[in-house]
């Protein structure tokens, strides 16, 4: 394995409590301060991003294919066999923007949430449109698994969210917005006899009714959150904020196990040593540096 793996402190498009500007927000990151506010502090305040994950090319192509399938849907401004089968009277919504909105990294869909000075985009999967002229926020997700495809775990309320915000967004964009949202879930085939160099999927289409009730409200508790000098302390559940307690206990009990199996006189020396470094850091700095947790 090789590659660049250090890690350096990003130092752009980090919260500047000072600019009056509107602060970019992605709709991941609001997902980051529902499940912690303190990694979110200090990725989009400090600019210390949890680590990264490798990417999921499998699950990337089959995004990209199914982008592909429906975009044919949408040009013939006709009923994909999935949606028809569900009995759902929809069509992929036929707009200039669509390109622009699906681009995650770069665009998305935004809005201006005025009372946060936030401005808070998304990059969706798919659009569509049904007969009332509702359009319906469409999102694609693939898996693998021999149990029955369900929104029902407790990592998949991120999923949810993630709806939700879309379909605030685009309702913010003055778009008449359906409040059920659609997940066309994608599930990898196991059971066959052998690879073949194919993979099967079996397709479900699972509605889901959103509320967009909460988002304006978590906004303003983001803004306090990115506006406070503190760091917010680490959420209970949180194996990268556990990770690293457990890291600096380690560190803390090593060097103890060390300085109690050390000769005394090197011992003595040492807090001597420490002692005096202690000093003249306290009077270079001129404050107590602040705890990890």
């Amino acid at each position: 394995m090789s590659g660049d793996f250090s890690y350096k402190v990003r130092k752009w498009n980090n919260f500047n409590p000072n600019s009056k500007d509107p602060f970019r927000l992605s709709r991941s990151k609001v997902d980051l301060f529902m499940l912690c506010p303190r990694c979110f502090y200090l990725d989009q305040r400090l600019g210390v991003s949890r680590p990264k994950s490798f990417p999921f090319n499998l699950n990337n192509a089959v995004d990209t294919l199914l982008k592909k399938e429906f975009d044919i849907h949408r040009l013939a401004e006709s009923v994909h066999p999935l949606v028809k089968e569900y009995g759902l009277d929809a069509v992929p919504f036929k707009h200039e923007l669509m390109d622009t909105w699906r681009d995650a990294l770069k665009n998305g869909i935004s809005f201006h949430h005025e009372d946060s000075n936030l401005l808070l985009r998304g990059g969706v999967d798919d659009v569509w449109i049904n007969k009332k002229g509702e359009i319906i926020i469409v999102d694609y997700k693939a898996t693998s698994k021999e149990t029955e495809v369900t929104l029902d775990a407790d990592w998949q309320d991120g999923y949810k969210r993630q709806m939700e915000i879309y379909q605030w967004l685009f309702d913010q964009n003055g778009f008449k917005v359906s409040p059920t949202g659609y997940f066309v879930y994608v599930n990898g085939k196991t059971d066959r006899a052998s690879f073949d160099a194919r993979l099967d999927f079996d397709a479900k289409l699972i509605p889901y009714e959103g509320d967009r009730s909460w988002i304006p409200a978590v906004l303003v508790k983001i803004r306090k959150c990115l506006e406070d000098a503190r760091i917010p302390a680490a959420t209970e559940d949180c194996e990268y904020c556990g990770y690293v307690k457990a890291v600096k206990t380690a560190e803390i009990e090593r060097y103890k196990a060390n300085q109690d199996s050390a000769p005394s006189e090197m011992v003595s020396k040492s807090r001597i040593a420490k002692k005096k470094t202690t000093i003249k850091k306290t009077k270079t700095i001129g404050h107590k540096m602040p705890t990890l947790f």
